[in-house]
């Protein structure tokens, strides 16, 4: 079938959709998009549901090479797309010839981008999704990151260029260096003092090399505990936020094992994750508290916006 052909791979680029889920109680992580807002809106640009698969590009952009008309929408991380050299906007739908070459610059701003690609990919389901999830050689591609040569076919290729495109299009956000990330209180927030928790609140946290789709490693002032970090181990959310025993914070992320033994003093909230996940080594976080409630109503208000843009997007 015709598709896309990997002429140059990237840093690290996967197939994801919103990740696999239902399968947790059997130690397999929900994998899926790192910044699930962007993922969702690279589909609706283009025609798709919501939960399509995408690829997720990390950093350096790959090189592809389309087979077939289509047409595609770039969100996330500004990565400079040129196609056949000339430079093209993200956050919009993009019509794309047969034989088109797409490739990225230098990042500017962000860390992943998402390529959306009119009627999805047509690769195996596994486990109710085509999300890959690299240290289990599970889902996407082959289990793994794109490599050279690789062939990822569409499940739609009879598409009419001279049709009609989305009229509306998104502004190219900015991920600054510094971000306010905000947080309800974790499950176990009795187990720091009252001085390690106003620690957490009130300091910055730089995010470290040692930092990726599993979890965003984190340095700066020692949180305290009361009696020690270690828990039975139960479940970790996306965005739980863990303390070992150095004290210094683990956001859990995508790739996330499915139970943790350490305790976790807060949990992203689902709006705010985007945020993280378009963070580099180096940046940094403030950590701001907001109840369950806050966090419920920031939550609707980002589906209810989705909702109205999938109301009125286009069908190719």
């Amino acid at each position: 079938m015709k598709g896309i052909r990997v002429l140059e791979p990237g840093l690290l680029t996967t197939v994801q959709d919103l990740g696999r889920w239902g399968h947790q109680q059997y130690g397999i992580p929900v994998a899926g998009a790192m910044d699930h807002l962007s993922l969702q809106i690279a589909n609706l640009l283009v025609g798709n549901a919501r939960d399509e698969a995408c690829l997720e590009i990390t950093l350096l952009g790959p090189k592809l090479m389309f087979e077939v008309d289509t047409v595609i929408a770039i969100t996330g991380a500004d990565l400079k797309p040129k196609l056949n050299g000339v430079a093209i906007d993200g956050w919009r739908g993009i019509p794309v010839e047969r034989g088109s070459i797409l490739e990225f610059g230098p990042i500017r701003s962000g860390c992943r981008g998402y390529l959306a690609v009119a009627g999805g990919f047509d690769l195996p389901v596994v486990m109710g999704s085509r999300s890959t999830y690299l240290r289990g050689k599970l889902g996407g591609f082959e289990g793994r990151a794109l490599k050279k040569g690789d062939h990822l076919p569409f499940r739609r290729y009879d598409l009419d260029l001279n049709g009609f495109f989305p009229k509306w299009y998104f502004t190219q956000p900015q991920y600054p260096k510094k971000k306010e990330i905000r947080v309800v209180r974790g499950p176990q927030a009795e187990m720091f003092t009252d001085e390690g928790i106003k620690t957490f609140f009130n300091s910055e946290y730089e995010v470290t090399p040692a930092s990726d789709r599993m979890g965003y490693r984190l340095k700066g002032p020692k949180i305290e505990h009361r009696d020690g970090s270690d828990i039975i181990s139960d479940g970790i959310p996306f965005g739980g936020i863990q303390v070992p025993s150095d004290g210094m914070p683990i956001v859990l992320m995508a790739d996330r094992q499915t139970t943790g033994g350490y305790a976790k003093i807060g949990t992203v909230i689902s709006v705010d994750l985007p945020l993280i996940a378009q963070s580099k080594p180096g940046d940094i976080f403030r950590f701001i508290e907001v109840t369950v409630e806050e966090a419920q109503e920031l939550y609707l208000e980002m589906e209810r916006v989705l909702a109205s843009l999938e109301k009125y997007q286009l069908k190719f």
